[in-house]
């Protein structure tokens, strides 16, 4: 798919350790700012148990999950629209995610040094945003300027053009992210989408806490949920300590034992995981067969021989129908035969739109 989300937040907020437990890579997790220069990249697997349900039915040789790409970026300070500390290289870096995972810290420990000295997660988050809408006015103002000149000549399109950045450029400069900026028409949406801007891109908050704060949160969460309540943006609690404790164990039945000892059900990463599937608008479906079980990932939205075309080029081509079984179907009649005989099986064309979790067959020919 390509799509990918990028890891933000202050130096030593946690963001090197939960993506080591993300992706279980290695990557340089240290006590002190700036330890990731250069952008971590890994592939992370989506957790789904109805991939289980489904190889349970079909016993398969194989079971193949998808999964998404994942970004560990430098930590950003005051400044870094101006290119202070990493700046550049971490708003070249931003630029280039389909989706932010934003992550502050919100647990006290003297033995790991916050970069401004002391914890304050809504500080933190004021900021990530001034940096980032800053470089977004930079962007903005140099468009609009454009805009006015070549609106000089009389150019009505131009004119337009010019008001929509301005409205752009005002709604940033009252500290408001692109993404709440309210667009009115399909003009105005292509109009931003060229412009690239960084606080256009979907945001999910995570706040890395403490072991006993995991389930409940704490003062510190309870004040970032109250800043972020207007932005409709998902926050996650995640204690990066218990997750990277987690990836230590091999065993499944440790790792089920340490979690019930937490008082949790699952990891924190694999909800993590789950919400950055949701926030890159992406869902699943799935290939049944003897040889595998298969998922795979497109976008919400797409039709069905834009489905075939992930599995191969020469599906979506040459498409002629598509097999569709409902997952709920699939489980509730325990085989395929069951579900033709059943008549639950659709025959779609291609102007059918894939659901979450459909279970398809493409007849194709090339």
């Amino acid at each position: 798919m390509g799509l990918k989300c990028g890891i933000v937040g202050l130096p030593n907020v946690g963001k090197s350790t939960l993506f080591n437990a993300l992706t279980e890579a290695g990557a340089l997790a240290a006590n002190y700012p700036f330890a990731t220069k250069e952008p971590n990249i890994g592939m992370i697997t989506v957790p789904d148990d109805r991939l289980k349900a489904l190889s349970d039915i079909v016993n398969p040789q194989k079971i193949l999950p998808t999964d998404i790409e994942i970004v560990d970026i430098a930590g950003l300070i005051k400044g870094a629209s101006q290119g202070e500390g990493l700046g550049n290289q971490f708003l070249g870096n931003i630029r280039e995610v389909d989706a932010i995972v934003h992550v502050v810290r919100c647990f006290e420990d003297g033995n790991v040094v916050h970069v401004d000295g002391n914890v304050d997660p809504v500080r933190d988050k004021e900021v990530i945003d001034t940096e980032l809408m800053l470089k977004d006015l930079e962007t903005v103002e140099k468009r609009w300027e454009g805009y006015k000149k070549s609106a000089k000549g009389g150019d009505k399109a131009e004119v337009k053009k010019a008001g929509i950045c301005e409205r752009i450029k005002n709604h940033l400069e009252n500290m408001q992210p692109a993404r709440t900026f309210e667009l009115n028409s399909v003009e105005e949406e292509g109009i931003m989408k060229e412009m690239f801007l960084l606080t256009a891109k979907p945001i999910l908050y995570v706040c890395n806490v403490d072991e006993n704060s995991v389930i409940n949160g704490n003062e510190h969460t309870k004040k970032f949920k109250e800043l972020v309540a207007n932005e409709n943006a998902e926050v996650l609690l995640v204690s990066a300590g218990i997750e990277a404790d987690i990836v230590e164990l091999d065993d499944d039945e440790e790792k089920l034992m340490f979690l019930e000892e937490m008082g949790l059900t699952e990891p924190g990463v694999n909800r993590l995981i789950r919400s950055c599937y949701k926030l890159l608008k992406l869902i699943t479906y799935f290939t049944a067969g003897e040889k595998e079980v298969r998922a795979w990932t497109i976008r919400e939205g797409w039709t069905a021989p834009q489905a075939a075309g992930v599995i191969h080029t020469d599906f979506e081509k040459g498409f002629i129908r598509a097999e569709v079984i409902k997952y709920k179907d699939y489980i509730e009649f325990g085989s395929e035969s069951a579900v033709k005989t059943a008549g639950k099986m659709g025959v779609e064309g291609k102007s059918y739109v894939v659901e979450d979790g459909d279970v398809m067959h493409f007849r194709f020919n090339v």
